[in-house]
């Protein structure tokens, strides 16, 4: 679908880097700007298991959906799977900044599928990511051990790549992750 003039923004980087926490700021911050489309993703999880807000879908319509094109990307992490709404291409096509928070997984195929695809690498210091990671209490240490290992294994480059520290005060790094999506 290479003919769309939006920006397809994907929002990538650990699990506790503070993706959900920015996405949510910057929402917010750009809420009033109908050129700005935050998406929801559909997840195989509970709106109740916490976490972020998104579409709950059994593992069946999940199945049946992307069978039917339903979803622009999708991809299974961490014995979840998630889809993004084929709908995404309707905001692209009239030239809106579409922002998604993904699977770095999907990043080639978003660059092949789509004409502009901007990647956000979100990064934070070991030890505020270790932190964070023990605070939420969802994983095992050897969990928690072989998510920081990643996060550091993990370097991503090319085209349209934004490296983005967020280790400022929460407030400060929304104003400047925000500010990404106006430039």
């Amino acid at each position: 679908m290479k003919n769309e003039t939006g920006i397809l923004w994907l929002v990538v980087g650990p699990s506790g880097a503070g993706k959900d926490s920015l996405l949510e700021g910057a929402r917010q911050c750009l809420k009033d700007s109908p050129a700005h489309v935050f998406v929801q993703r559909e997840i195989i999880r509970p709106a109740e298991a916490g976490g972020e807000d998104h579409i709950p879908v059994s593992v069946e319509d999940f199945e049946a959906r992307r069978s039917a094109g339903a979803y622009a990307l999708s991809w299974g992490a961490h014995g979840l799977f998630y889809g993004i709404p084929i709908s995404i291409e309707e905001n692209l096509a009239r030239g809106a900044h579409v922002i998604v928070n993904v699977s770095r997984s999907v990043i080639e195929e978003a660059r092949a599928r789509y004409a502009d695809v901007r990647v956000i690498d979100i990064k934070v210091p070991r030890n505020v990511l270790e932190a964070r990671l023990r605070a939420r209490g969802r994983e095992s240490e050897q969990d928690i051990l072989k998510r920081l290992e990643r996060a550091e294994a993990f370097s991503l480059e090319g085209p349209g790549v934004v490296k983005f520290s967020n280790d400022r005060p929460l407030a400060e790094s929304i104003e400047a992750f925000a500010a990404l999506f106006t430039r």
